[in-house]
């Protein structure tokens, strides 16, 4: 099999991508492979060949397979925090922060579904390194939340903390159990309904100077 349209060989001459260029055409290769067959059934040969490369070449960048699967979810969850980090900073209305906290979620679910599955459906959840990666997405996304409700409503952190955690964790479970039932709801309504869940409970804490 040739890759020329991949970039990966050329007249069975392997192509020379710049190193940054050749790690992005591995990840993805790596991507794919790891949704489809999940982390064990996975081998770096068949890696290597959906990147159009030689085991050698895979290897120079990446050592083993952990080291390339950890390398797909740093990638997926600085990807994940970034989105709900800027859906707090986008607008000083928490109303609007919340629609945009559920948008991120749904969002990247919806444009990246195989990288939501690699980073929330892992089968590989009781490695220590990938189980860390996953706990600094949820800890990452419900400190910006929680900052946003601090800064708000002037609650206690610990209580600001609970709050954020109700709200991340109602957004990954739905945007989870929507893409599971094949996006029977519409998508801008599945985030409308959820946003308006969430907002029901937020609203009901007063902004600083402002009584209950």
């Amino acid at each position: 099999m040739t890759a020329a349209g991949n970039g990966a060989q050329t007249a069975n001459r392997p192509v020379r991508l710049p190193r940054s260029a050749r790690r992005k055409q591995l990840l993805a290769a790596a991507q794919d492979v790891f949704v489809a067959q999940g982390y064990h059934a996975a081998a770096m040969d068949d890696i290597a060949e959906r990147a159009g490369v030689s085991k050698p070449v895979l290897y120079q960048h990446f050592p083993g397979k952990l080291d390339l699967y950890l390398a797909l979810l740093d990638t997926h969850c600085e990807s994940i925090v970034g989105k709900v980090r800027d859906a707090m900073s986008a607008t000083d209305e928490n109303k609007d922060r919340i629609t945009g906290a559920v948008h991120a979620y749904f969002d990247f679910i919806d444009h990246e579904s195989q990288a939501f599955r690699l980073v929330f459906e892992s089968d590989l959840r009781n490695e220590p390194a990938v189980r860390q990666r996953v706990a600094l997405v949820e800890q990452g996304c419900i400190a910006a939340i929680t900052d946003a409700i601090i800064s708000d409503t002037g609650v206690s952190r610990a209580k600001a903390e609970l709050l954020a955690s109700g709200l991340v964790g109602a957004a990954e479970t739905a945007a989870q159990f929507w893409l599971a039932g094949g996006r029977q709801v519409p998508k801008a309504e599945a985030e409308a309904l959820l946003s308006a869940l969430s907002w029901r409970g937020i609203a009901s804490f007063p902004l600083q100077g402002e009584s209950a």
